[in-house]
Protein backbone atom coordinates (compact mmCIF):
# COMPACT_ATOMS: atom_id res chain seq x y z
CA UNK A 1 0.00 0.00 0.00
CA UNK A 2 1.46 3.37 -1.07
CA UNK A 3 2.24 5.78 1.69
CA UNK A 4 0.94 9.31 1.37
CA UNK A 5 3.28 12.24 2.04
CA UNK A 6 2.09 15.59 3.18
CA UNK A 7 3.02 18.37 0.71
CA UNK A 8 3.36 21.96 2.01
CA UNK A 9 1.24 24.56 0.27
CA UNK A 10 2.77 26.48 -2.65
CA UNK A 11 2.37 30.26 -2.45
CA UNK A 12 2.15 32.29 -5.69
CA UNK A 13 1.70 36.05 -6.07
CA UNK A 14 -1.77 37.29 -6.80
CA UNK A 15 -2.62 37.76 -10.52
CA UNK A 16 -3.91 41.23 -9.69
CA UNK A 17 -0.33 42.46 -9.33
CA UNK A 18 -0.40 43.02 -5.56
CA UNK A 19 2.48 41.03 -4.02
CA UNK A 20 1.04 41.46 -0.52
CA UNK A 21 -1.97 39.27 -1.30
CA UNK A 22 -0.68 35.72 -1.75
CA UNK A 23 -2.54 32.96 -3.52
CA UNK A 24 -2.41 29.45 -2.13
CA UNK A 25 -2.71 26.33 -4.15
CA UNK A 26 -2.66 22.84 -2.81
CA UNK A 27 -1.82 19.68 -4.56
CA UNK A 28 -4.79 18.23 -6.35
CA UNK A 29 -3.68 14.70 -5.91
CA UNK A 30 -2.08 12.86 -3.05
CA UNK A 31 1.70 13.22 -3.10
CA UNK A 32 1.80 15.24 -6.33
CA UNK A 33 2.41 18.95 -6.75
CA UNK A 34 1.17 20.90 -9.77
CA UNK A 35 3.79 22.17 -12.23
CA UNK A 36 5.13 25.64 -11.65
CA UNK A 37 3.51 28.26 -13.85
CA UNK A 38 5.08 31.74 -13.95
CA UNK A 39 2.73 34.68 -13.57
CA UNK A 40 1.47 36.13 -16.82
CA UNK A 41 1.14 39.85 -17.50
CA UNK A 42 -2.27 41.37 -17.23
CA UNK A 43 -2.13 42.63 -20.85
CA UNK A 44 -0.14 40.16 -23.00
CA UNK A 45 -0.57 42.21 -26.17
CA UNK A 46 1.65 45.10 -24.94
CA UNK A 47 5.43 44.52 -24.86
CA UNK A 48 7.63 45.70 -22.08
CA UNK A 49 8.65 49.30 -22.96
CA UNK A 50 11.97 49.01 -21.12
CA UNK A 51 13.30 46.42 -23.60
CA UNK A 52 14.40 47.97 -26.96
CA UNK A 53 12.96 46.37 -30.06
CA UNK A 54 14.80 46.23 -33.37
CA UNK A 55 13.04 45.51 -36.61
CA UNK A 56 14.62 43.01 -38.96
CA UNK A 57 12.45 43.79 -41.96
CA UNK A 58 14.40 44.34 -45.18
CA UNK A 59 12.42 47.37 -46.18
CA UNK A 60 12.65 49.14 -42.84
CA UNK A 61 15.14 51.98 -42.64
CA UNK A 62 14.87 52.88 -38.97
CA UNK A 63 14.48 50.87 -35.81
CA UNK A 64 11.87 51.40 -33.15
CA UNK A 65 14.48 52.35 -30.55
CA UNK A 66 17.78 54.18 -30.29
CA UNK A 67 19.67 51.03 -31.26
CA UNK A 68 19.48 51.45 -35.03
CA UNK A 69 21.54 49.42 -37.49
CA UNK A 70 23.01 50.97 -40.65
CA UNK A 71 21.24 50.07 -43.86
CA UNK A 72 23.32 49.66 -47.02
CA UNK A 73 21.69 50.27 -50.35
CA UNK A 74 22.93 49.92 -53.90
CA UNK A 75 21.58 50.25 -57.40
CA UNK A 76 20.68 46.54 -57.48
CA UNK A 77 18.16 46.98 -54.65
CA UNK A 78 17.81 47.19 -50.93
CA UNK A 79 19.55 44.54 -48.92
CA UNK A 80 22.84 44.32 -50.82
CA UNK A 81 25.95 45.73 -49.19
CA UNK A 82 28.01 48.46 -50.82
CA UNK A 83 31.40 49.67 -49.65
CA UNK A 84 32.25 53.34 -50.05
CA UNK A 85 35.93 52.73 -50.91
CA UNK A 86 36.99 50.15 -53.47
CA UNK A 87 40.27 48.27 -53.77
CA UNK A 88 41.12 50.18 -56.95
CA UNK A 89 41.41 53.42 -54.98
CA UNK A 90 43.82 51.90 -52.47
CA UNK A 91 47.55 52.59 -53.04
CA UNK A 92 49.83 49.64 -53.79
CA UNK A 93 51.26 47.72 -50.87
CA UNK A 94 54.85 48.69 -51.71
CA UNK A 95 53.97 52.38 -51.62
CA UNK A 96 52.30 51.96 -48.24
CA UNK A 97 55.50 50.36 -46.97
CA UNK A 98 57.57 53.23 -48.35
CA UNK A 99 59.18 51.23 -51.18
CA UNK A 100 59.29 53.07 -54.49
CA UNK A 101 60.31 50.58 -57.16
CA UNK A 102 60.63 53.20 -59.90
CA UNK A 103 62.99 55.28 -57.80
CA UNK A 104 65.09 52.21 -56.96
CA UNK A 105 65.31 51.32 -60.66
CA UNK A 106 66.38 54.86 -61.63
CA UNK A 107 69.04 54.94 -58.94
CA UNK A 108 70.30 51.56 -60.08
CA UNK A 109 70.61 52.75 -63.67
CA UNK A 110 72.50 55.83 -62.55
CA UNK A 111 75.02 53.65 -60.71
CA UNK A 112 75.53 51.47 -63.79
CA UNK A 113 77.21 54.35 -65.64
CA UNK A 114 80.11 55.60 -63.49
CA UNK A 115 80.82 58.54 -65.84
CA UNK A 116 77.28 59.95 -65.84
CA UNK A 117 75.96 59.65 -62.32
CA UNK A 118 72.88 61.73 -61.51
CA UNK A 119 73.21 62.95 -57.90
CA UNK A 120 69.71 64.46 -57.94
CA UNK A 121 68.18 60.97 -57.85
CA UNK A 122 69.96 60.21 -54.58
CA UNK A 123 68.88 63.29 -52.66
CA UNK A 124 66.21 61.29 -50.87
CA UNK A 125 67.90 58.39 -49.16
CA UNK A 126 66.21 55.01 -48.82
CA UNK A 127 67.28 51.62 -47.56
CA UNK A 128 65.11 49.41 -49.77
CA UNK A 129 67.53 49.31 -52.70
CA UNK A 130 70.66 48.86 -50.54
CA UNK A 131 68.98 46.01 -48.66
CA UNK A 132 68.24 44.23 -51.94
CA UNK A 133 71.83 44.68 -53.12
CA UNK A 134 73.24 43.39 -49.85
CA UNK A 135 70.97 40.34 -49.93
CA UNK A 136 72.00 39.64 -53.54
CA UNK A 137 75.65 40.01 -52.56
CA UNK A 138 75.21 37.54 -49.72
CA UNK A 139 73.33 35.13 -52.01
CA UNK A 140 76.18 35.05 -54.55
CA UNK A 141 78.62 34.50 -51.72
CA UNK A 142 76.44 31.65 -50.51
CA UNK A 143 76.60 30.09 -53.96
CA UNK A 144 80.37 30.28 -53.67
CA UNK A 145 80.21 28.32 -50.41
CA UNK A 146 80.59 31.31 -48.07
CA UNK A 147 77.97 32.27 -45.51
CA UNK A 148 78.63 36.00 -45.11
CA UNK A 149 75.22 37.61 -44.50
CA UNK A 150 76.05 38.77 -41.00
CA UNK A 151 79.53 39.93 -41.99
CA UNK A 152 78.17 41.95 -44.92
CA UNK A 153 75.54 43.74 -42.83
CA UNK A 154 78.06 44.42 -40.08
CA UNK A 155 80.69 45.77 -42.44
CA UNK A 156 78.22 48.07 -44.18
CA UNK A 157 77.14 49.51 -40.83
CA UNK A 158 80.73 50.07 -39.71
CA UNK A 159 81.65 51.54 -43.11
CA UNK A 160 78.75 54.00 -42.91
CA UNK A 161 79.83 55.12 -39.47
CA UNK A 162 83.42 55.44 -40.69
CA UNK A 163 82.53 57.61 -43.70
CA UNK A 164 80.09 59.65 -41.64
CA UNK A 165 82.73 60.49 -39.03
CA UNK A 166 85.47 61.15 -41.59
CA UNK A 167 83.33 63.41 -43.76
CA UNK A 168 81.98 65.48 -40.86
CA UNK A 169 85.46 65.85 -39.40
CA UNK A 170 86.72 67.16 -42.73
CA UNK A 171 83.74 69.45 -43.31
CA UNK A 172 83.65 70.76 -39.75
CA UNK A 173 80.57 72.67 -38.66
CA UNK A 174 79.41 73.10 -42.25
CA UNK A 175 79.01 69.37 -42.83
CA UNK A 176 75.42 68.32 -43.48
CA UNK A 177 75.86 64.61 -44.21
CA UNK A 178 73.55 62.52 -42.05
CA UNK A 179 74.03 58.85 -41.25
CA UNK A 180 70.87 57.71 -43.04
CA UNK A 181 71.94 59.22 -46.37
CA UNK A 182 75.47 57.92 -45.93
CA UNK A 183 74.15 54.38 -45.43
CA UNK A 184 71.92 54.75 -48.49
CA UNK A 185 74.79 55.91 -50.72
CA UNK A 186 77.15 53.15 -49.60
CA UNK A 187 74.43 50.57 -50.16
CA UNK A 188 73.66 51.72 -53.69
CA UNK A 189 77.34 51.89 -54.56
CA UNK A 190 77.58 48.21 -53.59
CA UNK A 191 76.08 47.34 -56.98
CA UNK A 192 79.51 46.89 -58.66
CA UNK A 193 80.49 44.59 -55.81
CA UNK A 194 77.36 42.55 -56.41
CA UNK A 195 78.24 42.21 -60.10
CA UNK A 196 81.80 41.25 -59.19
CA UNK A 197 80.51 38.64 -56.75
CA UNK A 198 78.34 37.12 -59.48
CA UNK A 199 81.17 37.06 -62.05
CA UNK A 200 83.61 35.57 -59.55
CA UNK A 201 81.59 32.36 -59.62
CA UNK A 202 82.85 31.70 -63.17
CA UNK A 203 86.45 32.91 -62.73
CA UNK A 204 89.14 30.75 -61.12
CA UNK A 205 90.40 32.20 -57.87
CA UNK A 206 94.07 32.80 -57.24
CA UNK A 207 94.90 34.08 -60.72
CA UNK A 208 95.64 37.47 -62.19
CA UNK A 209 92.21 37.77 -63.80
CA UNK A 210 90.24 37.95 -60.61
CA UNK A 211 92.62 40.53 -59.12
CA UNK A 212 92.30 42.68 -62.22
CA UNK A 213 88.51 42.40 -62.05
CA UNK A 214 88.61 43.34 -58.36
CA UNK A 215 90.63 46.46 -59.17
CA UNK A 216 88.16 47.56 -61.85
CA UNK A 217 85.07 47.08 -59.70
CA UNK A 218 86.64 48.70 -56.64
CA UNK A 219 87.53 51.78 -58.70
CA UNK A 220 84.00 51.79 -60.11
CA UNK A 221 82.38 51.80 -56.67
CA UNK A 222 84.89 54.31 -55.33
CA UNK A 223 84.28 56.80 -58.14
CA UNK A 224 80.50 56.63 -57.87
CA UNK A 225 80.42 56.85 -54.08
CA UNK A 226 82.92 59.74 -54.00
CA UNK A 227 80.98 61.77 -56.53
CA UNK A 228 77.68 61.27 -54.77
CA UNK A 229 79.14 62.25 -51.41
CA UNK A 230 80.80 65.34 -52.83
CA UNK A 231 77.77 66.50 -54.82
CA UNK A 232 75.11 65.87 -52.20
CA UNK A 233 76.98 67.12 -49.12
CA UNK A 234 78.44 70.58 -48.74
CA UNK A 235 82.14 71.29 -48.21
CA UNK A 236 83.12 68.02 -49.83
CA UNK A 237 84.70 69.21 -53.06
CA UNK A 238 87.84 70.49 -51.39
CA UNK A 239 88.38 67.13 -49.64
CA UNK A 240 87.64 64.93 -52.63
CA UNK A 241 90.92 63.03 -52.41
CA UNK A 242 90.52 62.07 -48.75
CA UNK A 243 86.89 61.03 -49.27
CA UNK A 244 87.90 58.91 -52.26
CA UNK A 245 90.60 57.21 -50.19
CA UNK A 246 88.09 56.34 -47.44
CA UNK A 247 85.65 54.93 -50.02
CA UNK A 248 88.44 52.94 -51.65
CA UNK A 249 89.30 51.30 -48.32
CA UNK A 250 85.66 50.35 -47.73
CA UNK A 251 85.11 48.66 -51.09
CA UNK A 252 88.56 47.08 -51.05
CA UNK A 253 87.51 45.13 -47.96
CA UNK A 254 84.43 43.83 -49.73
CA UNK A 255 86.50 42.78 -52.76
CA UNK A 256 88.87 40.86 -50.49
CA UNK A 257 85.85 39.14 -49.00
CA UNK A 258 84.94 37.94 -52.52
CA UNK A 259 88.45 36.86 -53.52
CA UNK A 260 89.34 34.99 -50.37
Amino acid sequence: MAKEFSVPPVVFPSPSGNPNVPQQRRASGPGLAPPFQPPRPSNPGVANPSIPFMSFDIGSTTASSSFSAPVYASSSGVGSLSVSGSFEDEPPLLEELGINTRQIWRKTLSIMNPFRVNPNLHEDGDLSGPFLFLMAFGLFQLLAGKFHFGIILGWVTVASLFLYVVFNMLAGRNGNLDLYRCLSLIGYCMLPMVIFSALSLFVPHGGVVIFAMALVFVLWSTRVCTRLLVELASCGDEHRGLIAYACWLVYLLFSLLIIF
